[in-house]
């Protein structure tokens, strides 16, 4: 589920929905369950590759007269884990999670975008994506 945005995007809804999962995917990869140890790594992994997807296709020019891009990114990543194991649905346990984001800026330039990456749920846990851009 993704939500609406407050400005006009650097691009388009359906292509910050693609990048944000494509990260999540390549992230998480083949792991069947939530594992402690490596969220750290996966929330970094999803933020870098997002980062990197937003910069180079948001920046203009080719080559060694490429321009930067238009605005400044802010990537969160949250992970969340759910009590109990996916195999067991009937056991399958939620925490309660609920994240809001606001700020004060140009509402004509600035912007948000935030994307739940639904594969997450069959392996224990929920992930939740938030993309923020700041003209420069």
């Amino acid at each position: 589920m993704a939500s609406p945005l407050t400005a006009q995007s650097p691009l388009p809804t359906a292509e910050l929905q693609r990048i944000a999962s494509s990260a999540c995917e390549q992230a998480i990869g083949a792991s069947e369950l939530y594992d402690h140890p490596n969220v750290a790594d996966w929330n970094t992994t999803i933020i870098n590759t997002i980062l990197k997807s937003l910069i180079t296709k948001t920046s203009t020019g080719e080559g060694d007269a490429s321009q930067p891009p238009a605005h400044k990114y802010i990537v969160n990543s949250t992970i969340i884990q759910h009590l109990g194991s996916p195999a067991e649905p009937e056991k399958h346990g939620r925490r309660g999670m609920h994240s809001a984001v606001g700020a004060f800026w140009n509402n004509e330039k600035d912007g948000t975008y935030s994307y739940k990456w639904e594969a997450a749920e069959k392996k224990g846990m929920d992930i939740v994506i938030t993309i923020t851009w700041i003209a420069i």
